[in-house]
């Protein structure tokens, strides 16, 4: 609620400005961007390199931004007046739609471009986005007030981490060539190009993936973190024990969860406590340090939601974040 009173402060102040300042239409809006680029706004990573590959080639048309780059996560982020601005005067804007950004709604509603097109990922993958798995030995959510119980037993949370299964990236790239080449139909058969080139890559890699979880030793990761990676293991069958669920607020776990894991640890005879990027490992030296397996060592998966302008300077990009992650799983599960 807290979120959403902000976003709606935020465009009532947009609209003011526009009312009370110049007039802003979405014509003039265009002009003053480049009348002759077409503008597409993402939220995080992901989505942003998963366009500039299909729009290679042709850069030059289009104005292409990325709202998460200070290297936030997605739970955490919220939208400035000129990121609501940017998005009302898009052309296409594309968000992962979950919780976590349901301030998007607000400035989709909003938007000074009634033509804006919007694509929800989650939407978009409809029956293959996953309900959040609280599993044995997870930290349950925090608790709720009396007056707010009855009412957070009916909702139900969908895990947002969709862009972690290939697969799912190969559907939205498939919606992302259409809308792109809707907007600029005279180059429609580059887009297709750089699609089917780009798709090759990641049936590829998904092809890898399948081959090394296949011949693995053992097929248990152990998280004294978050979890985002459901979509992953669930594409490779892949097991899992974690601290928290992947959209989980809290960076605490107790004992119990702990002694939980450290049980775990020696029990599935794991050589390896995993973390996710840009998160303390205090968790996972903790369960080293209650269990059997004090060898066991810490390594760490990438979530891709918390990526940097300095990460992508240094040339990171979707696929070789997955590759990584490909990397790490051949180590861990051997």
């Amino acid at each position: 609620m807290k979120r959403a009173l902000i976003i709606a402060s935020i465009i009532i102040s947009i609209v003011f400005v526009g009312a009370c300042g110049k007039k802003v239409t979405t014509e003039n809006a265009s002009a003053s961007n480049d009348s002759k680029k077409l503008k597409i706004v993402t939220t995080i990573y992901p989505e942003y390199d998963w366009v500039s590959n299909i729009i290679k080639g042709k850069e030059d048309k289009f104005d292409v931004s990325i709202l998460m780059t200070s290297g936030i996560d997605l739970h955490n982020f919220q939208p400035t007046a000129k990121d609501i601005l940017d998005i009302g005067t898009a052309d296409l804007f594309i968000y992962v739609g979950g919780e976590s950004d349901k301030w998007a709604d607000g400035a989709i509603r909003q938007a000074i471009n009634k033509d804006l097109k919007a694509i929800n990922l989650m939407e978009l993958l409809k029956d293959k986005v996953k309900v959040e798995e609280l599993k044995e030995g997870m930290e349950d959510e925090e608790h709720h007030d009396d007056e707010e119980e009855e009412h957070h037993e009916e909702e139900i949370e969908y895990d947002e981490h969709v862009w972690l299964s290939l697969e799912n990236a190969m559907i939205v790239c498939a919606d992302l060539k259409n809308e792109i080449s809707s907007l600029d139909s005279d180059n429609a058969e580059v887009y297709e190009n750089n699609f089917e080139t780009y798709v090759t890559e990641l049936n590829k890699l998904n092809d890898e993936y399948k081959n090394v979880v296949s011949s693995a030793k053992r097929k248990v990761l152990l998280f004294g973190d978050r979890f985002p990676f459901r979509y992953m293991v669930d594409d490779y069958g892949i097991d899992y024990f974690a601290a928290f669920k992947g959209c989980a607020a809290e960076t605490e776990a107790s004992f119990k969860t702990i002694k939980f894991l450290a049980d775990k640890l020696g029990e599935e005879n794991l050589p390896y406590v995993m973390k996710i990027e840009r998160s303390e490992d205090k968790i996972a030296r903790a369960i080293i340090e209650n269990s059997g397996k004090k060898d066991a060592k810490i390594e760490t998966m990438y979530s891709i939601q918390a990526v940097s302008s300095d990460d992508m300077k240094k040339g990171e990009t979707y696929l070789s974040y997955m590759k990584k992650n490909l990397e790490v799983l051949k180590k861990v599960l051997n």
